[in-house]
């Protein structure tokens, strides 16, 4: 099992995940400098130097950290038909979204990086499609756009979680995905 880094080392770098959300908020990544982060976190340029090379790296690095977690949630939740054992892994999603609210508001932002979102939108397709299937395989060929419309409505739905401050919980917002989800599929496919 990997070691767990120091104290200081992790909140180091979530003052630095921080600071590098709230300049996405206003800024492309490709306008924000290391300058500008160490300054807007209050730590020296080496301290940064000592965890990336750049604020690409940087990103970089946390949008695996991110992808990891997501692969980790979906082999905890194996292929099975969609039903109410299903909301287990949408209820661990939304508290991942919830544990990295800042840099995932940022990432789906206007400034964010949509590669990023396209990437995980695909994991999360391969994953939940292979689902779906399990659950309609008589349906295959209409189910990917009521997929598409389901992905593309959830999306949404995370984003305007993520950038209001109303305080539903990542359990209520899991709960609503779920129902509306399961609403959607079942007026399609009875």
């Amino acid at each position: 099992m990997p070691k767990k880094p120091d104290r200081r080392i992790r909140k180091t770098k979530s003052q630095l995940r921080a600071g590098l959300s709230k300049l996405m908020q206003h800024k492309s990544i490709k306008e924000i400098t290391v300058k500008e982060l160490v300054e807007e976190v209050d730590i020296n340029r080496s301290t940064f130097y000592l965890h990336y090379t750049d604020i690409y790296n940087m990103l970089e690095t946390i949008e695996n950290e991110l992808q990891e977690e997501i692969l980790k949630i979906i082999q905890e939740h194996p292929v099975s038909p969609f039903n109410e054992d299903s909301f287990p892994f949408i209820e661990d999603i939304f508290l991942t979204l919830w544990e990295n609210k800042d840099i995932c508001s940022a990432l789906l932002g206007p400034n964010g990086d949509m590669s990023f979102v396209s990437r995980i939108e695909s994991i999360i397709s391969e994953h939940s499609l292979k689902v779906l299937k399990a659950t309609f395989p008589e349906n295959m060929d209409s189910l990917k756009y009521s997929y598409s419309f389901c992905l593309t409505g959830c999306i949404g739905l995370i984003k305007t979680w993520l950038d209001s401050d109303t305080g539903e919980s990542p359990q209520h917002m899991a709960d609503l995905t779920f129902r509306i989800i399961m609403n959607a599929l079942k007026d399609i496919y009875p």
